[in-house]
């Protein structure tokens, strides 16, 4: 056995989950190792395609989002019919002025294929293939990681590991001893990339209830880039794919859907949906993402989608306690956020395919009553439920969050509608212009410097970066950064306000600019300064001894 003592945070999986957490990690200015069980990539279908605005955004904080925008398929239109009948179309709103499209569809290997080249431009991550993760053991100073490799078992020291190491990451929730409870859906789901020419399809998703070629269950279709469209046909649970294109009976399903138009199947495959989630998204030191932390059902595209988010909020809260910028303690909330984001979406998700696929005679009833009577009457239609899209959590109940009483929450914004602008919410991106930074034109370029406080006036806020030191805040004045307005409009700013806003974007608070108490104590709320310390914990697996 060999051992490695490093100092590197360890990220468990090189998916685009682990990818991200790496990327976001070195920009911070902490170096990373990220461990794959994998000889080397592999780029088996499209996996996951829908990748939404502020997901692309996260990218872009480390220099690839336009390129993974670029390359795939934008569109800004969800349509839902019943058969053949449009019961409704809906678009995205964006409260600022993002340069990303709502959605864009590419498939999971390109844009695996784009972080790979910016990791390979970060000296500071080095990506180790054929490394599979045999045990995980904490101590109060760190954790130790053991893999099998093709020269035998090495051990690597870290003072934290990042877990993502995807659905099939047993072994590693095994190593950390969290439960994995959830359900299973009996019928399956048949997915097939396809190459055609289909016209005014290239720009819309489409989702269809009971249409006359899937009678009785439902139809999806994406666009993809290269004229590629990814369709979706819910399937019985006895279903067998290989006796489907055996007897033409796959080539005639697709024919049903796109007509007599030439077309080649790129990739094909079935799949039963879980919704499933860890007892704990966090064990001490260790920290689970993604997939690796929770499934859910594909219809909303809210597996990658979260599981980015998940990286960006240990990312930010790891470097900060590492660099000293945070107590320990804030790694708590991580597990309180991302856990209850998890939570989230598996309620909207299993809501959805308990419409899409009903468990009794009851539920299907009441599901064709209301497919029916929405053909007619546009009161209905949010009753159908065609899967919520892929949207960020609201921090609106952390305990990093101070709630305002004049902004309350309001409770999620119908489908397609812009959220309110109130603590614990992502906050909108706009055009900026500042003096000293002249490469940074939008406020979500600014948020990720660290901790941002903007006043709607000029008002002296010098202490506050003196009292939060050493952690990176700043304070700027909306007036001397905002030319053209439409930051305090996107930010619905009042006057005498002070706005802070984490290192991810999220707004933890809003109170009086010329309160400079009330700002401190936001700002260092916000860090996890007043976050009681952590208690001692019960040993258990991969948990030997408390630490912070």
């Amino acid at each position: 056995m060999s051992s490695l003592e490093v100092d590197r945070v360890v990220v468990i999986g090189a998916g685009p989950v682990g990818q991200t957490a790496a990327l976001l990690l070195a920009r911070w200015g902490v170096p990373v190792t990220v461990l794959d069980a994998r000889p080397s990539r592999d780029e088996v279908g499209s996996k996951a395609i829908c990748q939404q605005r502020d997901v692309l955004d996260v990218w872009e904080a480390v220099g690839a989002g336009r390129s993974i925008a670029e390359a795939g398929v934008t569109w800004e239109r969800a349509r839902t019919y019943h058969r053949d009948a449009e019961l409704f179309c809906l678009t995205f709103a964006d409260r600022g002025r993002s340069p990303f499209p709502p959605f864009v569809n590419v498939s999971q290997c390109y844009t695996e294929r784009v972080l790979d080249q910016r990791i390979a431009a970060t000296p500071a991550i080095e990506v180790r293939w054929g490394h599979e993760v045999t045990g995980i053991s904490q101590d109060a100073n760190g954790v130790t990681v053991t893999c099998r490799t093709g020269d035998g078992e090495r051990r690597v020291r870290t003072p934290y590991v990042l877990a993502c190491a995807g659905a099939r990451g047993d072994a590693v929730r095994r190593m950390l001893g969290v439960t994995f409870a959830g359900r299973s859906f009996d019928d399956q789901f048949l997915i097939c990339d396809i190459r055609a020419d289909l016209g005014e399809w290239a720009n819309e998703r489409r989702f269809y209830f009971d249409p006359a070629w899937n009678p009785g269950r439902q139809v999806l279709i994406h666009p993809c880039p290269d004229s590629t469209y990814r369709i979706d046909w819910q399937v019985p649970a006895d279903f067998d794919l290989d006796r489907e294109r055996r007897s033409g009976a796959l080539d005639r399903r697709i024919r049903q859907v796109i007509g007599d138009q030439p077309y080649e199947v790129v990739w094909s495959s079935v799949y039963r949906f879980h919704s499933r989630l860890v007892d704990r998204m966090r064990v001490r030191r260790v920290l689970l993402a993604g997939d690796c932390a929770h499934l859910v059902a594909p219809f909303g595209a809210r597996g990658l989608n979260s599981g980015v988010q998940d990286a960006e909020n240990a990312a930010w809260k790891v470097a900060f306690v590492l660099r000293g910028w945070a107590p320990p303690a804030l790694l708590a909330t991580y597990e309180a956020e991302r856990r209850a984001a998890a939570a989230e979406n598996l309620a909207v998700t299993s809501a959805t395919m308990d419409f899409l696929v009903p468990q009794d005679e009851p539920a299907r009833q009441r599901r064709q009553d209301v497919l029916e009577r929405a053909l007619t009457d546009p009161a209905v239609r949010g009753e159908v439920d065609s899967g919520r899209l892929a949207e960020p959590y609201w921090y609106v109940n952390s305990p990093l969050t101070t709630p305002h009483p004049g902004r309350p929450f309001p409770g999620r914004p119908p489908r397609g509608e812009a959220p309110p602008v109130v603590p614990g919410v992502l906050v909108p991106d706009a055009p900026v212009t500042v003096p000293d930074r002249p490469e940074v034109t939008r406020l979500r370029e600014l948020v990720r410097d660290g901790v941002l406080v903007l006043t709607t006036a000029p008002d002296r806020l010098d202490a506050v970066p003196d009292a939060a030191r050493p952690a990176p805040v700043r304070v700027l004045a909306i007036p001397e950064i905002d030319p053209t307005g439409l930051l305090a409009e996107a930010l619905a700013a009042r006057a005498g306000e002070a706005l802070v806003i984490r290192p991810d974007g999220h707004l933890a608070a809003v109170v009086r600019s010329d309160d400079v108490a009330a700002v401190t104590a936001a700002v260092r709320r916000a860090l996890g300064r007043t976050l009681p310390r952590q208690r001692v914990v019960p040993s258990r697996a991969g948990d030997e001894a408390p630490a912070g």
